[in-house]
């Protein structure tokens, strides 16, 4: 896309002379331009704006945000759209303080936010685990009188449940019925999770006799949080026989229904009902997910069942999922050491010439299937070939990599990998500090473990479940040794 660039202003009429500035096409987001390079014709501010609202509607921030700066330098602001759709990209992509100052900016201005752009802000301070950011934000709704809606709790429980904080959640939940807010499907889901996590499964399976008494109907989320509760506790039985039950009221199970199935099944040693599920939710039109097929080939491969992963191979082929088959076959040879594709070069490659394009995800799946060998050479390359091909590193894909040197018992590598994340701008999450934390751990540096947690904290990531277990088990073993 060619540089835009400004010419003068006039006062007057709140016009800026411009040189080339790109009008988009809104079919397929290809600029084109209106005005010849000197044609000496003025931009409006109007158009301006437009301009900034198709970047971000075509996910280009860094191009929005350059025509930001150049509108402020000349002494213009962006319109409240337009503020809208900033906060709304930066908050998307992980850019939370730049939202916020926008945010800010907006305010000092006089505009007023609706409530979509106090969510937008409170998701991404959350998405980063920045929860004292997000309560302070929450008080200053309060201030500033702006109510909650629906979307507010349910981004709020969705954090807080992923985080394991049970009485905030029930918090949220009894400040929804307080203030008349119906508890819908989704809250539901989530509360069957936290019991799930907590170790409470009858009273998720309870809480479905509320749903019922309710008048609620038992949708996908929650048949799926019902089924995933079971599974996690080893009651497999049940959870076939609400599978059962899903099917029979017409609601279609998806993705995530047959991955639980699959996956407890698999972590329970019947690999004999997972291989059957697995057959089924292909006869269903349903592509396997990369990370169940790396669950089947790791336990079938555990016990040395080359000749199964083999014959689901040739079926996976026979079905015509040849694309699927080809990431099937790879990860064999990962898993099963044989030595074609034990370089992540010969893998991509490999995949290429099946004429398939490996996407982000195929990416980190290949990375995590390197990582949890312990290839840490390998899970590095695989992250080199992936910036080669144009893609954005990210904290997941480095996260990865952290788990790849602690499996590996190389804590120093994984530090360092932490330092290259904070100078490199990248914000660690709370997954980044919990693996870091566990390959010291592995490592029996136990006294390394509290340091880690405590800058977690005054970093602002709220510490989830598993950390604050790690911390325990780390500050039991130190209080014994001394």
């Amino acid at each position: 896309m060619n540089e835009v660039y400004m010419g003068m202003t006039d006062n007057n009429n709140n016009r800026v002379k411009q040189g080339a500035i790109p009008e988009f096409n809104k079919k397929n987001a290809i600029c084109k331009y209106p005005f010849e390079s000197n044609s000496g014709e003025e931009l409006s501010t109007e158009l301006h704006n437009k301009t900034i609202q198709e970047y971000c509607k075509i996910g280009d921030v860094d191009n929005a945000m350059k025509l930001v700066a150049q509108l402020e330098a000349m002494g213009f602001h962006p319109n409240s759209i337009s503020y809208g759709f900033l906060i709304d990209s930066l908050g998307s992509v992980g850019r939370t303080l730049e939202a916020d100052v926008l945010f800010q900016e907006m305010m000092y201005l006089g505009f007023k936010p609706r409530i979509r752009l106090f969510n937008a802000l409170l998701k991404g301070f959350l998405k980063k685990g920045l929860l004292g950011l997000a309560v302070k934000f929450l008080v200053e709704m309060d201030r500033m009188g702006v109510c909650k809606n629906q979307e507010t709790y349910e981004i709020l429980l969705d954090y807080y449940v992923s985080a394991g904080r049970l009485e905030d959640t029930w918090m949220v939940v009894n400040e929804m019925k307080t203030n008349g807010i119906q508890l819908s499907s989704f809250v539901y889901g989530k509360v069957i999770r936290l019991y799930r996590d907590n170790g409470m499964w009858k009273k998720a399976i309870g809480l479905v006799e509320e749903i019922r008494e309710k008048g609620i109907s038992l949708d996908r989320q929650i048949y799926n949080s019902i089924i995933d509760t079971f599974g996690k506790y080893g009651e497999l039985g049940e959870a076939l026989e609400v599978f059962e039950k899903m099917k029979q009221e017409s609601i279609v199970p998806d993705i995530t229904t047959w991955n639980s199935l699959i996956r407890w099944h698999c972590k329970a040693g019947d690999l004999t009902k997972a291989l059957q599920l697995f057959t089924e939710m292909q006869e269903q039109g349903l592509y396997p997910d990369p990370k169940i097929l790396m669950s089947l080939i790791s336990r079938l491969g555990e016990l040395g069942k080359w000749d199964v992963i083999k014959k689901n191979f040739e079926n996976m082929t026979c079905r015509g999922r040849q694309e699927v088959g080809a990431i099937y076959a790879m990860l064999v040879d990962i898993y099963g050491q044989y030595g074609r594709f034990q370089d992540a070069e010969d893998f991509i490659s490999a995949l290429k010439s099946e004429g398939f394009l490996p996407s982000a995800s195929m990416f980190c799946v290949l990375a995590n299937a390197y990582a949890q060998q312990g290839f840490c050479e390998q899970t590095v390359k695989v992250l080199q070939l992936m910036e080669a091909e144009g893609i954005e590193l990210n904290i997941i894909m480095l996260n990865v990599l952290i788990n790849a040197f602690g499996i590996a018992g190389r804590h120093e590598e994984a530090l360092s990998i932490y330092q290259h994340i904070k100078e490199s701008g990248i914000s660690p999450d709370v997954v980044t500090y919990s693996t870091l934390m566990k390959a010291f751990i592995r490592a029996k540096k136990f006294d390394k473990v509290p340091e880690i947690y405590k800058e977690m904290e005054s970093y602002g990531c709220t510490p989830d479940r598993k950390a604050r277990q790690m911390l325990q088990t780390a500050l039991m073993v130190l209080e014994r040794r001394h």
